[in-house]
């Protein structure tokens, strides 16, 4: 899936520069997710973050749904919780790639996404019982699954103007010697509440992914039209 002609590198994995779902894809943030124990850093996964960044200034395309942002530096970004929000909310096609560095069980990864997007939701008030149930078949999905060094999960979001009514979003798993296993999220909330994990700017699980993407929205918003 996706051009390789041109790559990034992340930790010596390589990621598409562009990847093509519906729409040809940008990578336009990439970082990792890491802890320190006893002054050890270990590595668990490689990100990159891949929007549908097509041309044009009106309210529909990525640069002009953050046009108000225009001239500001990625510190100002980085800290600006409504610029994040507006990430998540920017009617576009979305990809996020997670590329395994250090072999985890699934269970954990899931009972990581669960807990972070359960809080988030409950935040925001919007954990009713159809989240509940959407959020344990998440869960679920990762609970037999083995996090191999080089498996892929990958999170598809398709722009919510999409002609064709379909999954808020869609997981799929990836690893050496076995089929692509997916899952479809139909709960709009749970969906977007795992953008804002990724996207969340400071409260987003990989802070150096954030700065890779303030960095590259600075840059890209100072020139746009």
């Amino acid at each position: 899936m996706g051009s390789e002609t041109e790559t990034v590198n992340v930790e010596g994995i390589p990621f598409p520069a562009e990847i093509t779902v519906g729409n040809p894809l940008s990578l336009l943030g990439t970082g990792i997710t890491d802890i320190e124990i006893h002054f050890l850093q270990i590595k668990y996964n490689a990100i990159g973050v891949y929007l549908h960044n097509a041309g044009g200034g009106d309210s529909t395309t990525l640069l002009g749904h953050l046009g108000a942002w225009k001239g500001k530096t990625a510190e100002e970004l980085l800290a600006d919780a409504a610029f994040w929000a507006a990430l998540v909310a920017a009617p576009v096609e979305k990809l996020f790639r997670v590329v395994v560095i250090k072999e985890i069980k699934g269970s954990q990864y899931g009972v990581q996404l669960e807990s972070s997007v359960r809080d988030r939701l409950a935040a925001a008030d919007l954990y009713e019982d159809d989240e509940e149930e959407a959020l344990e078949k998440v869960a679920d999905f990762f609970q037999s699954k083995y996090f191999k060094p080089g498996s892929v999960v990958t999170f598809h979001f398709p722009a919510p103007a999409s002609a064709s009514p379909g999954p808020a979003a869609e997981i799929t798993f990836a690893t050496e010697g076995k089929g692509d296993a997916r899952i479809a999220v139909e709960n709009g909330n749970v969906a977007g509440m795992i953008q804002t994990w990724y996207l969340g700017g400071d409260s987003a699980v990989s802070p150096s992914t954030v700065r890779s993407l303030a960095d590259r929205f600075a840059a890209l918003l100072a020139v746009a039209a």
